[in-house]
């Protein structure tokens, strides 16, 4: 707790709040996981030496090559804003999330995104490429786009906080994971931390940490040897306020007139 904060009154902060994200799908239903829901919190006036939870979702667990159902990414939430995790795929089914998962077939299971948390996933497909029978799965949703083969891409809206806090990929958050499928169709995962897909011989990779990237789904080599999904990449919260430091908690950081107080795991921010 800061000392000084005795002295002064209250204050309005802002959050970023980013959800965890879904694990990517194995074998051949390999769907790509959706990012943790993305949303800035509305302005809100804190009352100094008060303490406000904070809540960081971990990623979802990607699927084992044996089986097929991987889990959904947890939620993160902050002085009563939530962000939902990325959601995943189920046996030919849909389900909502920060944003959706991909899908086996090109059918309606894909998953859906909440509007202002993210995207819907991209539907699979069967095709024929160079004579040869091939399944591509969907990628999973992002905070910026939908997801199609590749996983949708995150947000670089936030680029001025990811600088700041040395958090993010690239300025991104929030990138779906890159679908999986036969033989060497795997695809990427999108910009802000998807994982990419696999295919019988690669495994989907995981989202990458404290971005809510969604995992990259797996594959099989048409053999029916199968690779595993990715897990999804935790979330993260940061709050931000303008001035000089005020609160404590998390990494404490300061740029362009603001301070930033990063969490990557679950803690208290004292104003």
């Amino acid at each position: 707790m800061l000392l000084g904060a005795k002295a002064g009154g209250p204050y309005a902060v802002t959050a970023l709040i980013i959800a965890g994200g879904g694990g990517g799908a194995a074998g051949s239903r390999g769907a790509g996981g959706g990012a943790g829901g993305v949303q800035e919190s509305a302005s809100a006036v804190l009352t100094p030496l008060t303490d406000y939870t904070v809540t960081v979702g971990s990623g979802g667990s990607g699927a084992s090559a044996a089986g097929y159902h991987p889990s959904a990414g947890s939620n993160s939430s902050f002085n009563g804003t939530t962000s939902t995790g990325g959601s995943r795929y189920y046996w030919n089914t849909s389900a909502q999330g920060g944003s959706g998962h991909g899908g086996y077939q090109n059918t309606g299971d894909y998953g859906t995104g909440i509007s202002g948390q993210g995207n819907n996933g991209g539907p699979g497909r069967d095709t024929i490429i160079n004579s040869t029978f091939v399944r591509d799965c969907g990628g999973g949703g992002g905070k910026g786009a939908a997801g199609t083969h590749t996983g949708g891409a995150g947000s670089n809206s936030w680029s001025a906080w990811a600088t700041a806090t040395s958090s993010g990929a690239s300025g991104y958050y929030g990138g779906g994971g890159g679908g999986g499928g036969d033989y060497s169709s795997y695809h990427a995962g999108g910009a802000g931390g998807g994982g990419t897909g696999g295919d019988g011989s690669v495994a989907g990779s995981a989202g990458t940490a404290n971005t809510g990237g969604g995992g990259g789904g797996g594959g099989w080599d048409g053999n029916m040897v199968q690779s595993g999904g990715g897990a999804g990449g935790s979330g993260i919260v940061i709050i931000r306020y303008a001035g000089g430091q005020k609160g404590s908690g998390g990494t404490v950081a300061s740029s362009g007139g603001y301070t930033y107080h990063k969490f990557t795991s679950s803690g208290t921010f004292t104003a």
